[in-house]
């Protein structure tokens, strides 16, 4: 069990956890995991860290379709601040406890401001990872928003 999962858990809220078997060669894991999954890459969500105002301290995170790509203004506007850069590689394992590509917006070891593109909407339930490569939840959007206490925007392009 992840920490996201153990956060799923004991909210009560209905959940899936998928596993499939991880490429260490692939380069994009959101692509990898909806095609493993057999999921729409706009139902697979990617989390990513960012810096606000280029503070590798001071991060926050989206949460965006693996069809697309972060608009940092839209994310900086999102959070209130002038601008945002993606957080240092580093900085985001440390501040979230997770690897890179198996990044989950659950569970994480610090409560950071965090943004879920609005397209989730579109679905009863999105994809998003489970704290390692090769392992997904499958939640409402609703339930992400409550459990991560984050905002919906039009962060995704």
């Amino acid at each position: 069990m992840t920490p996201a999962i153990n956060i799923a858990k004991k909210a009560g809220i209905h959940y899936t956890v998928h596993e499939y078997h991880h490429n260490p060669a692939v380069e994009s894991y959101g692509e990898e995991a909806a095609s493993a999954l057999g999921a729409d890459v706009k139902q697979v969500f990617k989390t990513l860290l960012v810096a606000m105002e280029g503070d590798q301290k001071k991060l926050a995170v989206a949460v965006v379709p693996v069809a697309g790509q972060l608009h940092l203004k839209s994310m900086a506007s999102a959070l209130g601040c002038k601008k945002v850069e993606m957080a240092d590689p580093a900085a985001a394992q440390r501040s979230s406890g997770y690897l890179v590509g198996g990044i989950s917006p659950l569970g994480q070891k610090k409560r950071l401001p965090t943004i879920i593109d609005s397209s989730s909407s579109l679905f009863e339930t999105i994809y998003v990872s489970a704290g390692r490569r090769g392992l997904e939840i499958e939640l409402s959007p609703r339930d992400l928003h409550v459990l991560t206490s984050a905002k919906f925007a039009d962060i995704g392009r």
